[in-house]
């Protein structure tokens, strides 16, 4: 899916973002972040990446998804000097060697994800690369409303800070991580062969969770780490545990 950059500015563009994201904006150079907007509630709504441009930010988001991101702000801006507009730069995500563009910045996720460019074309990363790397996918994996960032693997992701101050649902979060243990995960599986998303993944007859992106041999299964034992069956695949 396409992707586009919304253009954060104003003089309480780096507070609003600091105040609103589950990464560190403050202290970021020019490097990109990886980031989400959570729910009050901690579940998430949003991931993008954040760019610091100039006195402002870009934000680089699912295009799908970019509107909604937009009045989102737009709704805990309130009286602050800040202003959130649709740019026209496409995003493209090339391998191998630093290319060239308008703005070139690695992928923060993982190193093998390459370089994320910004000018005027669009190129989409591979699907089969992203799973066999434990990259979950906007509106996939990621499922607004639903999805716990760090049962996604954000942590790993680099996409969540937890030295940062208050953002929002940042309680939940925090809680997540200090104090209970996750009971649900997003693995890497091995698949014998394609699954349809959203198939069960079950173990010995009983459903503990579910398969979504599967590419190459290779799936991305949110389960009941628990329960997921055994030997694993989703539709008519064999499915084992490989966690990135």
């Amino acid at each position: 899916m396409e992707r586009v950059v919304l253009a954060v500015s104003g003089k309480d563009a780096q507070r609003f973002l600091q105040d609103l994201v589950s990464n560190e904006v403050e202290s970021m150079g020019q490097e990109a972040v990886y980031a989400a907007l959570l729910s009050p509630q901690g579940k998430y709504l949003f991931d993008f990446f954040v760019l610091r441009q100039g006195t402002g930010f870009w934000l680089d988001v699912k295009a799908d998804r970019a509107a909604a991101l937009a009045q989102r702000l737009a709704m805990y801006r309130l009286r602050a000097d800040v202003q959130i507009e649709a740019s026209d730069l496409k995003v493209a995500q090339v391998l191998g060697a630093r290319p060239d563009g308008v703005r070139v910045v690695a992928d923060p996720r993982h190193a093998g994800l390459g370089w994320r460019v910004y000018g005027d074309r669009s190129l989409e990363s591979d699907v089969a690369l992203r799973v066999q790397l434990g990259v979950p996918e906007t509106g996939i994996e990621l499922i607004p409303e639903e999805t716990y960032i760090l049962e996604a693997g954000f942590e790993r992701l680099n996409g969540v800070s937890f030295k940062k101050g208050c953002y929002v649902g940042q309680e939940v979060t925090a809680r997540m991580k200090h104090k209970t243990e996750l009971r649900k995960g997003l693995l890497r599986v091995r698949v014998s062969q394609p699954v349809p998303v959203g198939s069960p993944v079950t173990a010995a007859g009983v459903e503990v969770g579910t398969m979504y992106s599967n590419a190459s041999g290779y799936g991305l299964a949110q389960v009941r780490l628990d329960r997921a034992v055994g030997a694993l069956r989703a539709g008519d695949a064999d499915v084992v545990l490989d966690p990135v």
